[in-house]
């Protein structure tokens, strides 16, 4: 059984094509889809005309209310509709979707002061935003029952959308916008952008409020514009992401380059991404020159990581440093959540992040000295706080280490320490990485060194007021500009020891001045 089908992760696209084969050779399993909000037809015709069945819901009605004229500003309508809600409406709290955590701190901001403003006139109102980053025990403030003669409004990402239903919503307030992630095959740029929403996740929203009792929910938006402006459904993951894994993954399965190309994704990835997917796989030595997959790509299958961070695993047991290795590839999975920096307390929780990049020494080291102090201190939530991380991105870490360490196990890589040469770890981070690598060119800002694009050292890296001449990322994210996130000072010669199939001499000699500073580089 596959249940929210219409979320349609990569996981799930990649899965129905495989159950399709398995399903029609054995008539003897049953698949079940389920889902509240779906394209029914669609999924009915793709798994060879199965049945539908309709089963009425439990919800209470819903009175939907749409604005008369588009609105300039929505954060500036979401508060005026709380607070109009919150003055006139009988009891019940309110949920208001919002795109990420800038926007629901500035309207949390917002609604204290005009809250401040209106004095005893109104009764209390209770302001609890949730989203990723924000630490387990005050995302867990959401659930608490709302006191008497008091209201709460909940300031939401889309995690409120699906993956959690909160008691005693009774109003949506729907912007009809969310962040959106798209990756661009050509660049290997992804992009955070913020987007409308489609019809069919407006629809979800509004089912947030008659969970528990009959509700409204105010779109911020004419209905003119939900006809005609939203998409019916929100585009599959697959058409928008990074494919690499992917093709990895069904590579392995034996679903080799032939079969790749006849398998039916229920709506097929663009053929530019695979086709950017294969060319990585080969860079990287998983895939030969006639398309098979080597023994080296064997090995990287066996992770369930990006391509490039499962070839830093096995490229570790050359540098012997396997152990170091695994907790940075723990902690890039983990993602950016690993700091966490509250407003009123940016100085000091910058201070704190920045001890761990004594020494210049680049953000994956960084990130393996954040383990290993949580580990020295045993995972201790004290010592989190104190140092403004996250620790439910520690715990995630750890057991995604655990995880790793089991599969070193399973490809017969020695697990090995070297954590005095940090040389030998960032060849190791540059043997899956090599493609992102960047160069600072003579007007200050960085240069791709295989693509003709300027690129940004991201604010929150530990180099970004060091300025190193050639470095390796993590990733590219289109936020206001193309930021490199995680970023580390690699040496000229590495490129061309480690990938001379993809970097050659020209590519890595220093453009901006024949005479490098501070020893690094070819030109002495």
């Amino acid at each position: 059984m596959v249940d929210e089908a219409h979320e349609r992760t990569l996981s799930t696209d990649i899965l129905f094509g495989l159950v399709k084969d398995v399903v029609r050779a054995r008539p003897d399993l049953k698949l079940l889809i389920s889902s509240a909000t779906l394209d029914a037809e669609k999924f009915s015709n793709y798994f060879d005309l199965a049945p539908i069945f309709k089963i009425p819901g439990r919800r209470y009605p819903v009175e939907i209310h749409y604005t008369k004229s588009p609105e300039a500003n929505y954060l500036d309508a979401a508060v005026v509709t709380a607070l109009q809600i919150h003055a006139t409406q009988s009891p019940g709290d309110i949920l208001v979707f919002l795109t990420g955590q800038e926007e629901i701190e500035t309207v949390e901001q917002i609604l204290k002061h005009r809250v401040r403003g209106l004095g005893t006139k109104i009764a209390e109102l209770i302001i609890c935003p949730i989203y990723a980053n924000l630490p387990t025990e005050l995302q867990a403030k959401i659930f608490e029952p709302t006191p008497e003669g008091a209201r709460k409004v909940v300031l939401a990402t889309n995690i409120a959308e699906t993956s959690l239903t909160i008691d005693g919503i009774k109003y949506v307030i729907d912007p009809g916008f969310c962040k959106m992630k798209t990756y661009n095959p050509r660049t290997g740029i992804e992009s955070l952008l913020v987007t409308p929403i489609s019809k069919a996740s407006a629809m979800q929203r509004a089912g947030r409020s008659g969970r528990t009792g009959p509700g409204k929910c105010f779109r911020l938006y004419t209905s003119h514009s939900f006809q005609n402006d939203l998409d019916d459904n929100t585009s599959p993951e697959i058409q928008r992401t990074n494919l690499a894994n992917v093709v990895l993954t069904l590579y392995s399965l034996g679903i080799e380059y032939e079969k790749l190309l006849r398998f039916e994704f229920m709506d097929p990835p663009p053929a530019d991404a695979i086709k950017k997917a294969m060319e990585l796989l080969y860079n990287l030595g998983a895939l030969n020159g006639q398309g098979k997959l080597t023994k080296v790509g064997r090995r990287m299958a066996e992770f369930p990581l990006d391509p490039m961070l499962s070839k830093m695993i096995v490229a570790s047991e050359k540098y012997k440093c396997s152990d170091e290795i695994i907790s940075i590839a723990a902690m890039l999975s983990v993602g950016n959540s690993i700091f966490y920096r509250p407003k009123d307390k940016q100085v000091h929780a910058d201070n704190a992040r920045m001890n761990f990049h004594t020494g210049d020494v680049g953000d994956h080291i960084a990130h393996l000295n954040v383990y290993n102090s949580c580990k020295e201190n045993n995972y201790s939530s004290q010592w989190c706080y104190e140092n403004y991380i996250q620790v439910r991105s520690m715990k995630r870490a750890r057991d995604i280490r655990d995880q790793l360490g089991g599969l070193l196990e399973r490809v017969e890589i020695e697990s090995t320490s070297n954590s005095n040469d940090l040389d030998a770890i960032k060849k190791s981070i540059l043997s899956g990485f090599f493609p992102h690598a960047a160069k600072l060119q003579k007007n200050g800002t960085y240069g791709r060194v295989k693509h003709l694009q300027t690129v940004h050292i991201h604010p929150s890296s530990g180099l970004a007021e060091v300025v190193p001449r050639l470095v390796l990322y993590h990733e590219l994210v289109l936020t206001i500009k193309e930021y490199m996130r995680q970023v580390t000072e690699i040496k000229p010669e590495w490129l061309l020891e480690i990938a001379p199939h993809y970097y050659q001499l020209n590519d890595v000699e220093d453009s901006s001045s024949k005479k490098m500073p501070r020893g690094h580089g070819l030109a002495h």
